[in-house]
């Protein structure tokens, strides 16, 4: 099985590439997506950069290891022309987006445009959700239910991250609500991922992974792993924690291979466009039936 982190973050520009693949490769990892450093205005991390610099720089950092290290671009609605920006990076080769509301609500006309044209693309976008440890006033922006404004952008696909720790159980039922709305709206192709990404602290782990995992929502296909690790100085020994403690998880759930290896891999595949399987899913009506979707 591959394993893949699929939430790591560049802090400093320049990075070495070949330092973080020995790193991902002690921890048991092949590859991982890449987040570029953020735009300019953010105070979440040191570093920041305008567009062509963080787009030249994440495009240089994954461009030796195509198979195993995958460039996402940090955007932020408030950048100028970024709609025209979105199409130049795709073009260029982003294979996806991140995005945190930090200072905006996703609903936003601002936010709503801006995954239109991500969504015109056919990419993908990472989104923070749940608490947002940045020193600020900002945690309301991630609130789980704000993201049903996304049913209205047809083609969007996204992921929401760290289970939105505190509020997993909402984010568990947004996902519930996307699934339905298939039954609903047949023309629907909007597609939520979890990212199960740390967030939840140990002692919630084993609580947040059994709901996933039995609350009845056909969701193993929709589960992405990650560690919000940093590409320039990867903290192996977390990842290998984090591992250690949901392979246990899943083994007492008695997860298949099958499932483990989707969640670990190939399902971050699927998000990014890696893969051509087609997943056909199964959607709970109110009265308890199910119907196949794709």
């Amino acid at each position: 099985m591959q394993r893949f982190d699929g939430h790591t973050h560049l802090r400093v520009l320049g990075a070495d590439p070949a330092r973080l693949l020995s790193q991902l490769e002690a921890a048991g990892m092949y590859g991982a997506s890449v987040i570029s450093v953020p735009p300019e205005g953010y105070t979440i991390m040191n570093t920041t950069a305008a567009y062509e610099e963080r787009v030249s720089d994440v495009l240089k950092f994954t461009a030796a290891y195509p198979d195993r290290l995958f460039p996402i671009l940090w955007v932020h609605p408030d950048e100028p022309d970024i709609c025209a920006k979105v199409a130049d990076a795709v073009a260029r080769g982003i294979m996806g987006f991140k995005m945190i509301c930090n200072n905006y609500y996703v609903y936003e006309d601002k936010a709503m445009a801006l995954l239109r044209a991500i969504a015109t693309t056919g990419k993908p976008v990472l989104f923070h959700s749940g608490i947002l440890w940045d020193g600020a006033v900002s945690s309301n922006y991630n609130k789980p239910v704000n993201w049903e404004c996304c049913l209205e952008i047809p083609h969007l696909k996204f992921a929401l991250a760290h289970v939105s720790w505190p509020w997993c159980d909402e984010n568990l039922a947004l996902y519930g609500k996307f699934l339905n709305a298939y039954t609903k709206r047949p023309d629907l192709s909007v597609e939520m991922f979890v990212d199960i990404t740390p967030g939840t602290p140990p002692i919630y782990r084993r609580e947040v992974l059994t709901k996933l995992h039995t609350i009845g929502y056909d969701i193993q296909h929709n589960l992405l792993f990650g560690t919000d690790g940093r590409a320039d100085d990867y903290n192996m020994d977390w990842c290998r924690q984090w591992q250690q403690t949901d392979d246990a998880i899943y083994a007492e759930l008695g997860l298949s291979e099958e499932t483990m290896a989707a969640t670990y891999g190939g399902n971050l595949k699927r998000f990014l466009g890696l893969s051509d399987e087609v997943i056909t899913h199964t959607a709970q009506t109110a009265d308890g039936r199910r119907e196949a979707i794709k």
